[in-house]
């Protein structure tokens, strides 16, 4: 990041709306990972940042990120192998950066299913661009993202991320995948074979298991819920607004 970077960090600034755009900054140099962080917070996006690809993944196990901004040369495993990893089992935009800006490091990335590359130093506006316009392909792409709620709670489908009054809750994949079924389909009830068969192991017990954790999540009283309800002889069934 260049000095313009640095003067654009350190003005003040307001904290981002809590359905601001959310990005996760991977890289190993503290100072780019704050400036990066600093200069996006002020330009309306809530951030989170990780040191290494093992932090980052531990970060994506429980927040979902509209966003990846990841450099390549990372001790350990590198942006490379990360961004390889990530492709195979979602489609979060992500835009890489490196200090080698040869051809083939370029090549090697976009072949990776990366949506664009930007090499250090660079100039902070040009990163916001860029930014700017892979989210807003990504949106095309997608169509608008649904939501539901749930008394004090959003889940966004398309997202799957929960929200309490603005605050992301914490979610297992599991848990994701779970209520991301339920809000695809509320008010229709969801037997415990077919929410079973989109989990690793597949069990009908293990989805009880989940249902009893999700509830203790969103609802008031667990024990007799509102919104994530049993329907005796047929599964569960998600009542939202």
């Amino acid at each position: 990041m260049t000095s313009d970077a640095a003067q654009a960090a350190s003005n003040g600034s307001k904290a981002p709306p809590d359905n601001a755009p959310h990005v996760l900054v991977v890289d190993d140099d503290e100072r780019i990972r704050n400036l990066l962080a600093r200069f996006l917070k002020e330009n309306g996006f809530r951030v989170t940042t990780a040191e290494d690809a093992g932090v980052a993944r531990a970060n994506m196990r429980g927040l979902a990120f509209d966003m990846l901004i990841l450099d390549v040369m990372m001790p350990g495993e590198s942006g490379f192998s990360l961004a390889e990893a990530l492709r195979t089992s979602c489609d979060v935009p992500i835009l890489m950066l490196t200090a080698r800006a040869e051809p083939d490091y370029r090549i090697k990335g976009l072949e990776l299913g990366v949506d664009d590359y930007l090499a250090k130093p660079f100039e902070p506006r040009e990163l916001l661009l860029r930014v700017h316009n892979i989210l807003r392909r990504h949106r095309s792409l997608k169509g608008s993202s649904d939501a539901v709620r749930m008394g004090q709670f959003v889940f966004h489908i398309d997202r799957g991320e929960l929200q309490r009054d603005g605050e992301t809750v914490r979610l297992t994949e599991r848990e994701r995948d779970l209520l991301r079924q339920f809000a695809q389909q509320p008010g229709t009830a969801i037997s415990r074979y077919d929410l079973a068969r989109t989990g690793a192991n597949g069990s009908e017990r293990a989805v009880d298991v989940q249902i009893n954790r999700l509830r203790r999540k969103i609802e008031a009283d667990p024990s007799n819920p509102v919104f994530l309800q049993t329907v005796r002889g047929k599964g569960y069934i998600l009542h939202a607004e």
